[in-house]
């Protein structure tokens, strides 16, 4: 039964006045509503894209061989078309700008939900280090909170949502509420034991992934294809999890296909509420609300503010410190896979399994030791699971060394490449690293005051530079998947890259982590919001994405977005029942 209808989607009266407008539906957007429905406020949602219901709209059942394309990418879905991602790095009459000899992919999601319908699901907590490092290396800015001001909503979260991992008491990687974690693949438990022969913590993964039902939600069947988004709503996203709560009070409204242009302000200089564009009609609409709490992703929050000016604020609003745009981060990436001839001629068997590995190894190292100052964690592939649509193509030209140093290959026709796909299918292991990158002042997004978009509303220009500490971390990314590599007995399948090459480091934007821009601190000199993630120059404006991060942390941010989009929800309940907002 689908949890959407029309019914949900109303058309806005002018007169209306909600409690609360959120512009965007997906963690923290998604938990926002959530919060604050179920504490007695009307909400109204603002979202740039369509309707999504993963019991009606994903493919996740699906063939390589239904797929007219055989699952290539589209315009529409650049991680291939049975991906749960509408959106992508360009997108039809909704440019962006980099400046002169600068690169940065900006990826931007236009579904209900957003990006929680096709991330990787990899939901660490930030530990304690990574609220005060500037305290600890001297770089970048401390939090104004800490580890033990989020840990409540870090469990709140795991309970609502469902996480699968094991308690291993690593001191920055905080242990969660946790299900049971899957059984390790074969490739992972040999991954294993080089890890643990070279001393690199490998450990069980953490995703919001059920293993145990929970919520009225079902276990994972481990069909493996998580990208789509579950039909079964075994996985998180916000339209599985978040938003039918929040719609069975009676208190949600959704409006799909509304692109927000800027927030509206009174005389007073409060938030009134938010313009957009019918995206299906062009026309200009506006919702009145008495509190606005923006969840656009945090660029898209960044270029609301900056687009909302007056003559109260020419800046932007809430910009008075000149920061909204300012100490933007993407993560660190970079990747390697290796040939295991131990690996070549297995057995058939289903290693599909949890969609992701079912092992990680988490920051292990001291950076005091290191001529870098911030650490990375290592996601993990391979094996015999189901192939990808290009898989096919990707092996015809394999090349590598035997266990005894002979060399072999693959390719031909008929036959002999059947064969080839018997021998090497599930023989190569890959290596992803995601690390944190230091806030730097030439890293940044403005307005671009030339070019808008198809609707009038003026764009992002993008400025992004790495540091020397980034490239650095990244060159012991690929020292480190290579050791382990050859500590299997394997090959790696591509050159050491070069200082040139960067490493082979990621272009900024590409591991789609971009955080910052609007960032919370207890000087409002230097940071957008408070500790609540309120603005300090509109006390009835806050912001619930990425943007209010100070810095990157080596972990996935979404936990980390969803805790502090509950904390800020039960702010504003709290400050609405005692007639503070």
């Amino acid at each position: 039964m689908s949890h959407y209808n029309r019914a949900d989607m109303q058309v806005i009266r002018r007169r209306n006045v909600y409690d609360v407008c959120i512009v965007g539906s997906g963690a923290g957007g998604g938990m926002a509503a959530n919060v604050l429905t179920q504490a007695g406020a009307s909400v109204l949602m603002l979202e740039a894209g369509v309707v999504w219901d993963a019991r009606r709209d994903s493919k996740m059942f699906a063939w390589s061989y239904d797929s007219p394309r055989r699952g290539a990418a589209t315009p529409e879905r650049q991680f291939g078309e049975y991906d749960a991602g509408l959106g992508g790095w360009t997108l039809e009459g909704e440019p962006y700008t980099t400046a002169p000899g600068q690169n940065f992919d900006w990826f931007r999601t236009r579904m209900l939900g957003g990006r929680t319908n096709h991330w990787g699901r990899i939901s660490l907590r930030f530990g304690p280090q990574d609220f005060r490092r500037r305290s600890l290396d001297g770089l970048g800015d401390d939090w104004p909170i800490g580890y033990d001001d989020l840990k409540p909503y870090y469990d709140k979260v795991d309970r609502l949502v469902g996480i699968f991992g094991s308690p291993e008491g690593l001191s920055n990687e905080p242990d969660g509420v946790f299900q049971p974690p899957p059984r390790p693949r074969c490739y992972e438990l040999l991954i294993k034991q080089a890890a643990d022969r070279l001393k690199i913590t490998c450990i069980p993964s953490r995703l919001s992934i059920l293993t145990r039902p929970l919520n009225g939600r079902p276990a994972c069947h481990y069909c493996g294809q998580c990208g789509r988004d579950c039909a079964a709503h075994a996985n998180f996203s916000s339209p599985s999890v978040l938003l039918p709560p929040a719609l069975s009070t009676g208190r949600l409204t959704i409006v799909p296909n509304a692109m927000a242009r800027e927030v509206t302000t009174d005389e007073s200089g409060l938030a009134s509420g938010v313009a957009y564009i019918d995206k299906t009609s062009g026309g200009e609409n506006h919702v009145r609300a008495r509190i606005v709490v923006l969840a656009a992703s945090a660029c898209e929050s960044a270029r609301l503010l900056l687009n909302s000016r007056s003559s109260r604020f020419p800046q932007g609003l809430a910009n008075a410190s000149g920061v909204v745009g300012r100490y933007l981060t993407d993560t660190t990436g970079t990747d390697v896979s290796g040939f295991i001839p131990r690996m070549m001629s297995g057995v058939p068997h289903n290693e599909d399994g949890a969609g992701g590995a079912h092992l990680y190894m988490p920051w292990w190292l001291d950076n005091r030791t290191l001529d870098f100052p911030r650490g990375y964690h290592i996601e993990i592939g391979g094996g015999r699971r189901m192939p990808g649509f290009g898989f096919l193509g990707g092996i015809q030209r394999f090349s590598g060394t035997d266990a005894d140093g002979r060399r072999i290959s693959s390719g031909g026709y008929g036959k002999p490449l059947k064969d080839d796909y018997r021998r090497f299918y599930g023989s190569t292991v890959g290596f992803a690293g995601r690390g944190e990158m230091v806030p730097n002042a030439d890293t940044y997004c403005e307005i671009d005051p030339r070019v808008v978009d198809r609707w009038g509303i003026p764009v992002l220009r993008f400025h992004f530079k790495w540091s020397d500490h980034e490239y650095k971390q990244v060159r012991h990314m690929q020292e480190t998947f290579r050791a382990i590599i050859h500590e299997m007995g394997g090959t790696p399948l591509s050159p050491m890259p070069t200082k040139e090459d960067g490493y082979g480091i990621a272009t900024g934007g590409r591991i789609i982590h971009e955080l910052g821009v609007t960032r919370m601190g207890n000087d409002p000199r230097t940071s957008v919001l408070n500790q609540y993630c309120q603005a300090h120059d509109v006390k009835n404006l806050f912001v619930a994405d990425g943007g209010p991060f100070v810095s990157q942390a080596d972990k996935n941010p979404t936990w980390t977005i969803l805790a502090l989009s509950m904390r800020t929800s039960e702010y504003i309940a709290e400050a609405r029942n005692k007639g503070n907002l």
